[in-house]
């Protein structure tokens, strides 16, 4: 991308971030009551009972951004004859968590672990979820263990899912991982891993699974005791890791239909006239839609950072609207959704690899087990299958509501003290017709932000900072007329 910064280096931080306030805006919890402490402490040593099976010898390794210890999966990648093996070992929460107990009440109430720049306030006690729960490679642990068998296509042939012991390998970090396949020296865990993942991001085009691929902006220290903003690229082998997690969601979603009770994670497959107006952007902005091509294969074939690639995929989240869950239960009187899909992966999906973090997994997970042993699914889970939409639509905007907060505020304070000066930006929404703000995307720093004047998608253009507040995260830039 050619746009840029305005003119120079950018002048010493002149305000900080303060993410307390954003702790108190949003009244987030500062730690756990008392007997939520005690009972997870006594939930802390768990002994595997002797249904489950002995996986230790299963080769398995962790993949995560570095420093993490709440590791909520563990992963096998093989070759076989016929096509590949996957091992998904998920943290045993369920084991754990004592069904109508204040530990299964406190994280009921927070609904998932929201994540700040100076810290996270975790979903359960760090004494489990960077403790005894998480896949640590110091031990033995109780985990939920998928093994999914894939054909030379990399399409599903076989899922199995069962309560077993396991033993992570190693603790590895995702720029590490790419370093060895560039390298050619995976570990052996996940020697299948890029060969896979290349095949289960084909299906997923085919299948018209919506890739956004936007700049992910995060909040990062920035070597002075303070803090900044940068642009994070997904790295290959993050796409083929959540090409994992993302067939284990669906297997799980699958089991779930057939047995007529669960939770899935919904998306409403994109309108006919929302994709005729993204064909129409497209076309504005002079990019190439072959002949049959869907959205997904148009997005899949863009650049990363030119201009109309850019306003483009923010026109695309035009298609993806209406996120929500659906708990349906047969026995009880309540059918899936007439569409149980999920738009931007284009099949029916449930949440259920990351039980530390988010609270849905924990019961998606025992309505997998119940179903595929053949036994019934417990009743506390059924009583609390109703509750859990409400429960995790509203931790899910929590979340991105703290997010854009701390992201906001950084982004001003990165700003401030250079209102009137002119900056180079990508217009990646055009203004409305009665003067509504269009939305610009500043490279340098990386910064999202609204624009009044008259703004045309994927064009670049120079516009004047005209708000900085750190304190609020407001941030606007005006459009000169032409």
């Amino acid at each position: 991308m050619t746009a840029t910064g305005g003119r120079g280096k950018l002048p010493p931080v002149a305000s900080a971030p303060d993410f307390a306030a954003v702790r108190a805006e949003f009244a987030l919890p500062a730690g756990f009551p008392p007997p939520v402490l005690a009972e997870a402490e006594a939930a802390s040593a768990p002994t595997p009972g002797p249904e489950r099976v002995d996986a230790t010898d299963v080769e398995l390794v962790t993949i995560d951004p570095p420093g993490s210890k709440d590791l909520d999966q563990a992963l096998g990648v093989a070759r076989r004859d016929d096509g590949f093996r996957v091992h998904y070992a998920i943290a045993d929460l369920g084991a754990v968590v004592v069904p109508g107990g204040a530990l299964d009440a406190e994280v009921r109430r927070r609904g998932q672990t929201i994540y700040l720049p100076d810290g996270s306030v975790p979903l359960h006690p760090p004494v489990l979820s960077e403790g005894s729960a998480s896949l640590l490679p110091d031990g033995p642990r109780a985990a939920v263990l998928w093994t999914i068998d894939l054909d030379e296509t990399g399409e599903s042939v076989n899922v199995d899912v069962r309560r077993a012991v396991v033993r992570s390998r190693a603790r590895l970090d995702y720029a590490g991982v790419q370093g060895d396949v560039d390298a050619g020296k995976l570990h052996p865990a996940i020697a299948a891993l890029p060969e896979l993942g290349r095949l289960r991001r084909a299906l997923a085009v085919a299948r018209g699974a919506i890739e956004l691929e936007l700049p992910e902006q995060e909040v990062v220290p920035d070597g002075a005791g303070g803090w900044t903003v940068q642009v994070r690229r997904r790295l290959d082998v993050e796409g083929w890791n959540a090409e994992i997690s993302l067939l284990t969601g669906m297997s799980a979603a699958r089991i779930m239909l057939d047995a007529g009770v669960g939770l899935l994670r919904t998306l409403p497959a994109p309108e006919p006239e929302a994709v005729a107006e993204f064909r129409r952007t497209a076309r504005r902005l002079g990019v190439e839609w072959p002949d049959g091509a869907t959205p997904a294969e148009v997005l899949a074939a863009l650049p990363l950072d030119t201009a109309a690639a850019l306003a483009l995929r923010r026109a695309a989240t035009t298609m993806l609207r209406g996120a929500g869950y659906a708990a349906f239960d047969r026995a009880a009187g309540t059918r899936p959704p007439a569409d149980p899909g999920h738009g931007g992966i284009g099949a029916p999906y449930a949440h259920v690899t990351a039980p530390l973090r988010r609270l849905a997994d924990r019961f998606g997970t025992e309505v997998c087990l119940a179903v595929t042993s053949g036994t019934e699914v417990p009743e506390w889970v059924r009583e609390a299958l109703p509750t859990m939409p409400e429960v995790m639509a509203n931790s899910d905007t929590l979340a991105a509501k703290v997010e854009r907060a701390c992201v906001d505020r950084t982004e001003a304070a990165l700003l401030v003290g250079r209102i009137g000066e002119q900056f180079e930006v990508v217009v990646l929404r055009a203004s409305g017709p009665e003067g509504e703000p269009g939305e610009v995307y500043l490279h340098e720093p990386p910064v999202l932000a609204r624009c009044t004047g008259r703004l045309t998608a994927g064009e670049q253009r120079s516009v004047t900072l005209a708000e900085a507040d750190p304190a609020t995260g407001r941030i606007s830039f005006t459009a000169a007329p032409d």
